[in-house]
């Protein structure tokens, strides 16, 4: 007896593939379709490489990303490996070229999925998109000034990643504990070319606010204008000066022990010795209508 083996009533295990832009909500309209264009190249012509055939796959557009299947029948290993390689040497090949460069966090998790006449759905799928666009991916691509991250649950770690293989280096991946809306998970991290990568403290996920241009675009300016974010700047200055000045032990004559100056500031702080200033220099900042002193 034959069943359909697209029957959404039953649920196949595959691996499920998410790939998301870094900051796509900076591009403009016109630059996004050039964007999403990149991203399908970098990914198609890796399946090529890989030798998995367009096919065989099933892809979902997301507008700022893509949604990926893959059926049991090919190799988890061959995604995990030899098509990572591809993607992301496709990838700094794309960059090469773009003043800006596009990043991807890529995150892969194997599960139960169903298949419709719409797409895929099922908790691995939603697992899968809650790891690419989880925090911990999202700052390491950024700390790390990297093209690509890849994130795996921590099921595909244990069961494909830590037995190893060829172009997957289980000691290149890094664990971290993730609270998602499902609750908190374990999720393996790793940057391509790299050492495991130190996760660190992660701060708590905050909406981004819109920029001049796509990602590497300068931040905006602090609600208040050039005075407010200098004033904040002060403020974290003086925090991080009291913190350390904690840590070390106060010392009222503004010297270490060991005969180093130490200083507290509230404000900017500028230390000169024995320079000799060929012409007028202005040290200091000048703010409101105050006369500029060279």
């Amino acid at each position: 007896m034959e069943h359909d083996a697209l029957d959404a009533g039953e649920a196949r295990y595959e691996l499920v593939i998410s790939v998301d832009a870094r900051r796509s909500g900076q591009y403009s309209d016109a630059e996004k379709p050039r964007m999403r264009e990149r991203i399908y190249r970098v990914l198609e012509t890796a399946f090529a490489q890989a030798g998995v055939g367009r096919d065989a796959v099933h892809m979902e557009d997301r507008g700022d990303g893509v949604l990926v299947s893959v059926p049991g029948r090919i190799a988890v290993t061959r995604l995990l490996g030899l098509w990572m390689v591809e993607v992301h040497e496709n990838l700094r090949e794309e960059n090469r070229s773009l003043l800006v460069p596009l990043g991807l966090r890529v995150a892969m998790h194997v599960g139960p999925v169903r298949h419709d006449s719409r797409g895929i759905s099922g908790r691995a799928v939603d697992l899968t998109c809650r790891l690419a666009d989880s925090a911990v991916a999202r700052q390491l691509l950024d700390r790390e000034r990297a093209d690509l991250v890849l994130a795996v649950s921590d099921s595909l770690y244990a069961d494909v990643v830590s037995a190893g293989g060829k172009f997957i280096e289980p000691a290149r991946f890094s664990s971290a504990r993730l609270a998602l809306k499902e609750g908190e998970v374990s999720a393996w991290f790793h940057l391509p070319g790299r050492p495991a990568p130190d996760i660190g403290p992660i701060a708590p996920e905050e909406p981004s606010a819109p920029a001049g241009g796509p990602a590497g675009g300068p931040a905006a300016a602090p609600v208040g204008g050039p005075e407010a974010a200098l004033a904040a700047m002060d403020a974290a200055l003086a925090a991080r000066t009291a913190a350390a000045a904690g840590r070390r032990g106060d010392d009222s004559d503004g010297d270490d022990e060991d005969g180093a100056d130490r200083y507290r500031a509230q404000g900017d702080l500028s230390v000169h010795r024995n320079n000799v200033y060929q012409q007028p220099v202005h040290i200091g900042r000048v703010t409101g209508d105050s006369p500029r002193k060279d």
